[in-house]
C-alpha cells in the first residue's frame, strides 16, 4: 500500500468513527462466478467495541473536508484538524485490497460535503458503482446519502448499495438550527422519501419481473445524537416511532454526544458521553420494534425521560402493578412479552411448551426466563406467592438494583448505610 494512501486512511478512518449507523444485516447478495465476496446468510462477521459500536466494516470517509460548520461535528469547517481526500480509484483499490487480505467483509462509506450535495454524492456513487461493476464486489455496502442530494443520484446509489442512510443528527428542527444553522430537516427527510419510494417501486417490479434490479435491499437507517441538546427521551422516541412507520426504515441509531468541540458554548459541558442514556434508548427502541409497546407507554408527560437506573420494561411494570401477576400458563403472548425477564424467544417457547404440560419454575429457567426479575410478576405451580402485590413496587425496585458485595468481604454498619441509604 502506498504511504500516501496509508496516511489518508489514518485521517479518514479517525474522522468516520463518530457515525454509529453502520450495522450490516437484512440482505442477501450471493457471489457469482468471477466475482469476489458475498453477503449470503447475513454475510458480515461482526466485531463490536465495548460500547456496542460495529467495527466489522471498512468504515471510511471519502473526505473530511466539509462546507458546513455544525457545532457537534469534529469535521466542521472551522476546526483546525488534519484533512484528507481519497480519489475514487484510491478508495476502490483500498477496499478491494482490504477484502483480499481478509481485514473486512464490507464497506461503510460516508463523506463530508464539499462544493455541494450533488457533487459529493456523485463521487460516492462512483465508488460503489466501480466496486460492483468493475471489480464485481458482492460484499456488503452501506452508503451514507448526502442530505439535499438529487433524486436521480439517490436512486442510482440504491441500485449498488445494500443499505442507505441519511442522518437526522438532532431530533428537533429548532435545536438543529441552533447547532447547525446551515442545515434543516427538509434536506434530510427528502432523500429519505426518495429511498422509500425506490424500495417500494423495486418490490413491485420484482413481483412482476424476477430479475428486476433490487433497490437498497437492506432498507435505510438514520442516527440521532443524544445529549447535545435538551430534547427529552419522549421527543426522541416519538421521532423514532414516526420514522418506523416508513416501510423502508430498518434502524434508528442513538449516539451519545461526544464533546469534541468543547470550546463551543452552544454545547453542554459533559465529562463523558451519556452512554447509559444511549443504552436505555436502544432498549426502549427494542420494546417498540419487537415487544409491541407504544411510545406513550414507555414515556409520557409524567415520565418524559427514561429511568437510568433500571431498564424501560421493568420501569413500565413497576409503574403498572395492576397488570400483574400473570399466570404464565394462561396469559396471552402479548402480556407475557411485557413481563420483565422474558424475551421474545422465551415468550414464544412458553406459548408452545404450555400446550403439552403446565410449566414450572425449573422449566421456565431452562427456556431462558430471567427468574430474578420475572418471579415478582408471574405465578405458576412452583412459584411462591411473593409477587409485586405481596411486596411493593418500591421493594422490587430496591431488590433488583441493590449492589452485591464480593464473597467474603465484611462491612460495618456505616458502610452499609452508604451502599443502601434509607
Amino acid at each position: 500500500m502506498k504511504e500516501e494512501v496509508l496516511e489518508k486512511l489514518k485521517v479518514l478512518a479517525e474522522s468516520a468513527k463518530y457515525d454509529v449507523s453502520c450495522a450490516s444485516s437484512g440482505t442477501t447478495r450471493k457471489n457469482m462466478p468471477g466475482g469476489i465476496g458475498n453477503t449470503a446468510g447475513w454475510g458480515i462477521c461482526h466485531t463490536f467495541t465495548e460500547d456496542g459500536r460495529c467495527v466489522s466494516l471498512l468504515k471510511i470517509m471519502l473526505t473530511n473536508y466539509c462546507m458546513f460548520d455544525c457545532a457537534y461535528c469534529i469535521n466542521r469547517r472551522s476546526n483546525d484538524i488534519r484533512r484528507a481526500t481519497f480519489s475514487v480509484s484510491e478508495l476502490v483499490e483500498l477496499t478491494i485490497e482490504f477484502y483480499r487480505r481478509n481485514y473486512i467483509e464490507g464497506l461503510f462509506l460516508s463523506s463530508g460535503v464539499v462544493r455541494n450535495a450533488d457533487y459529493t454524492m456523485e463521487r460516492l456513487v462512483k465508488v460503489i458503482k466501480d466496486l460492483r461493476t468493475v471489480h464485481r464486489f458482492n460484499g456488503y455496502i452501506h452508503m451514507k446519502s448526502i442530505p439535499g442530494a438529487s433524486q436521480a443520484l439517490v436512486h442510482e446509489a440504491g441500485l449498488y448499495a445494500d443499505r442507505l442512510s441519511v442522518n437526522i443528527e438532532i431530533p428537533t428542527e429548532q435545536n438543529l438550527k441552533l447547532l447547525a444553522p446551515e442545515k434543516d430537516h427538509t434536506s434530510v427527510y427528502l432523500p429519505m422519501s426518495y429511498i422509500q419510494q425506490g424500495v417500494l417501486e423495486s418490490r413491485e417490479e420484482r413481483q412482476k419481473y424476477r430479475h428486476a434490479p433490487r433497490f437498497a435491499p437492506a432498507g435505510q437507517s438514520t442516527q440521532m445524537i443524544v445529549g447535545a441538546t435538551n430534547e427529552t427521551d419522549k421527543q426522541i422516541l416519538q421521532t423514532s416511532d414516526a420514522l418506523y412507520q416508513q416501510p423502508s426504515m430498518k434502524r434508528v441509531y442513538y449516539s451519545g454526544f461526544v464533546p469534541v468541540n468543547s470550546y463551543d458554548n452552544r454545547l453542554p459541558a459533559l465529562k463523558q458521553p451519556p452512554l447509559v442514556r444511549e443504552n436505555r434508548l436502544y432498549q426502549a427502541d427494542w420494546l417498540m420494534r419487537f415487544y409491541e409497546f407504544k411510545v406513550d407507554e414507555i414515556v409520557d408527560d409524567r415520565y418524559p425521560d427514561l429511568d437510568l437506573e433500571i431498564d424501560p420494561k421493568l420501569a413500565w411494570a413497576l409503574r403498572h402493578p395492576e397488570h400483574f401477576p400473570i399466570d404464565i400458563n394462561k396469559a396471552d403472548y402479548q402480556m407475557i412479552l411485557r413481563v420483565p425477564g422474558i424475551g421474545v424467544k422465551s415468550a414464544k417457547l412458553i406459548v408452545v411448551s404450555r400446550r403439552h404440560a403446565r410449566l414450572k419454575a425449573s422449566e421456565l429457567k431452562k427456556i431462558g426466563v430471567v427468574m430474578k426479575k420475572a418471579q415478582y410478576f408471574i405465578t405458576c405451580n412452583e412459584l411462591p406467592a411473593f409477587t409485586i402485590h405481596e411486596s411493593s413496587p418500591e421493594y422490587v425496585r430496591k431488590k433488583l438494583t441493590e449492589k452485591k458485595l464480593p464473597k467474603g468481604k465484611q462491612i460495618d454498619s456505616q458502610q452499609l448505610k452508604l451502599i443502601f441509604p434509607e
